[in-house]
């Protein structure tokens, strides 16, 4: 087993059998892979606005949704085996805390494409944001015009290391 700081973790002699258990399970979740986002969720007063925004900016592409929800919904593709649920919440505010150093959305895709994006963007309403930290790689803030939310997109090509 290998600890926290990439070393070898402790034997799990002494500890007390949950304090092992938990040690094996957490191991366990460490050996088969990091956890990704299965959904991350959009509410919203405006569901078919929001959707038809993402839709036509984006490019995102609608999922099928359950017949069963209690409100209207929309499951988005973002790739990857992850989606965005677009979903109605009756007198829903955004959150006055939507910035860079607050809460936002990131997502990733070609720089190529940053400049079609952007085009369709500010064509459909949204507002480009400037960035407070300069990266070394190309990244930009928009906020979409329906909601105030804001969005992140990141070249796809960066590297890891130089976040």
């Amino acid at each position: 087993m290998r600890g926290c700081e990439g070393g070898t973790a402790p034997p799990l002699v002494g500890m007390t059998t949950a304090a092992a258990l938990a040690h094996i399970v957490l191991a366990h979740s460490r050996d088969s892979g990091p956890m990704h986002f299965a959904h991350v969720t959009l509410p919203t007063q405006h569901v078919e606005r929001t959707c038809a925004f993402l839709v036509k900016t984006l490019g995102l592409t609608r999922l099928p949704t359950p017949k069963n929800s209690p409100v209207p919904v929309y499951w988005l593709d973002l790739g990857n085996g992850q989606e965005l649920h677009v979903f109605y919440v009756p007198e829903f505010e955004v959150s006055p805390f939507e910035s860079e150093f607050g809460r936002h959305i990131a997502l990733l895709h070609s720089a190529t494409e940053f400049p079609a994006i952007k085009e369709r963007l500010l064509a459909e309403g949204a507002e480009l944001v400037d960035s407070l930290r300069a990266t070394p790689f190309e990244r930009f803030f928009f906020r979409e015009p329906v909601n105030g939310y804001l969005f992140e997109v990141i070249d796809a090509g960066r590297s890891r290391s130089s976040d």
